[in-house]
């Protein structure tokens, strides 16, 4: 099928597109980039080198993906930015390619991320994700699925945020973000419960059950997070009481409180 490439637009010779590929005014492609079927990419976005779009993306005006990291320990060679399928990437944009060499920086499918979000080198970024609008991501930053990200929050290095959380808007988060939670603020504190996200994700009565004893545990116990991993152990395995209980144990930074 048909390639449609605007005349303004500059298209590397060595650039691969998918069929039903459309380029926008402006826009700038470089060469070892590989943009997937029926994917949009609008006026006066680029699209660095080493970066891999899957299928029917769209990509709005401005955006510019797969540019240099912003890392003073970045010396050069060969990285890149792999993003999945059917994301929705809103005006200016920014994501970076990764730091070390060979190494990625991933975005995975069916994420909305909208105007003057960052991503920086390395994050790994789950699937069905909403980034709301400023939202600042510094490197190494992990999303897993489902998160929902307000607007105007900054993100430490090596943070991670679970599943099915929402962090609220204007939030700085210094430490690892639990699944199901919510939270917000700074300092950070965690409020409750996602429960009306997991109510529209489906999750069942006994779902529900399960992640709200989980949280009564973590945070209304006053056990700390090494007494409330033991009574955690103890409960019945489910795949919401795994999830939880391998995220606080794999924490780094340690989990918001």
């Amino acid at each position: 099928m048909a390639v449609t490439i605007h005349p303004s637009a500059v298209v590397h010779s060595q650039a691969k597109l998918g069929e039903d590929v459309e380029i926008g005014p402006g826009a700038i492609i470089a060469g070892q980039v590989e943009i997937g079927d029926r994917t949009v990419v609008g006026p006066y976005a680029v699209i660095d080198q080493g970066t891999t779009l899957g299928r029917e993306n769209r990509v709005f005006t401005g955006a510019v993906l797969g540019t240099e990291c912003q890392d003073l320990k970045f010396e050069g060679g060969r990285s890149f930015l792999k993003i999945g399928d059917r994301n929705t990437i809103r005006e200016y944009v920014t994501m970076n390619r990764a730091t070390g060499e060979g190494n990625a920086t991933v975005f995975g499918s069916d994420n909305l991320i909208m105007a003057y979000a960052h991503i920086a080198h390395e994050c790994q970024i789950g699937n069905h994700n909403v980034i709301a609008n400023s939202v600042a991501m510094a490197g190494h930053v992990t999303i897993m699925d489902h998160a929902t990200l307000s607007g105007l929050i900054v993100i430490h290095q090596h943070v991670r945020i679970g599943s099915h959380a929402i962090v609220g808007g204007l939030s700085r988060v210094p430490k690892d973000v639990p699944p199901f939670v919510m939270c917000a603020g700074s300092p950070l504190r965690i409020v409750g419960i996602n429960k009306v996200g997991l109510q529209r994700k489906g999750f069942s009565k006994e779902q529900m059950q399960v992640v709200e004893r989980a949280y009564r545990i973590l945070y209304r116990s006053k056990l700390n997070i090494s007494q409330a991993l033991v009574k955690l152990d103890e409960e019945p395995n489910t795949p919401e009481m795994d999830l939880l209980v391998k995220f606080i144990k794999d924490s780094q930074r340690g989990i918001a409180k």
